[in-house]
């Protein structure tokens, strides 16, 4: 577990309205269709001023794609959290185990979440969500490895196909039920095999 303080009464508001605003864009853009989403509309959706909605969110497809940016920050504060002497793999791993008993996945509102993220004005938006994780996560990757002057690419590397793995291992397959772990593992072991 992280040694940080928990978040006070003004950071758990703050984290709240964001939240609201954020399930406010989903809802809206699942009835009516991102073309015809609206700041106004979330803002109202969501009981608060178009002034509150700047001040959390630059646009309606940062407030969409929070959800992502939140899980995807979690799971690297899970990594990071993890004893120094894992390896990354060992730590990915048991980080997403942590995420799946935190975050149980609802499968009804993950997949209509999941439908409204298919929309191909959001591409570059959630690119850059990725991307930005992807950073965060090199670096606390970095840390797990030896000095070396192809640390940081490989970081970079080993970032790209853990998230890789975990957004294929969060979507369904078949009738399969989804076991985050298991199957982060299963997609880790096939990446090591077919590249080792």
């Amino acid at each position: 577990m992280t040694s940080e303080t928990p978040p006070g009464l003004r950071e758990r508001k703050k984290a709240a309205t964001r939240q609201a605003l954020h399930e406010a864009a989903v809802r809206l853009t699942l009835e009516h269709g991102l073309e015809k989403l609206t700041v106004e509309a979330i803002a109202d959706e969501a009981f608060v001023s178009r002034r509150t909605f700047s001040n959390y969110f630059a646009g309606k497809e940062q407030a969409l794609l929070h959800g992502d940016q939140v899980r995807i920050a979690a799971l690297v504060d899970l990594f990071r959290a993890r004893p120094a002497d894992e390896t990354p793999v060992t730590a990915f791993v048991r980080a997403a185990e942590e995420f799946a008993a935190v975050h149980p996945v609802d499968p009804v509102r993950e997949g209509r979440y999941r439908e409204v993220l298919r929309h191909p004005a959001l591409g570059g938006a959630a690119a850059a969500v990725f991307a930005a994780g992807e950073l965060e996560l090199a670096e606390a990757i970095g840390l797990r490895l030896p000095a070396g002057p192809d640390r940081a690419l490989r970081a970079r590397f080993l970032a790209a196909v853990f998230l890789a793995v975990l957004r294929v291992a969060a979507k369904p397959v078949g009738d399969r039920e989804r076991n985050l772990p298991d199957l982060t593992r299963q997609g880790l072991a096939i990446v090591g095999e077919e590249f080792g």
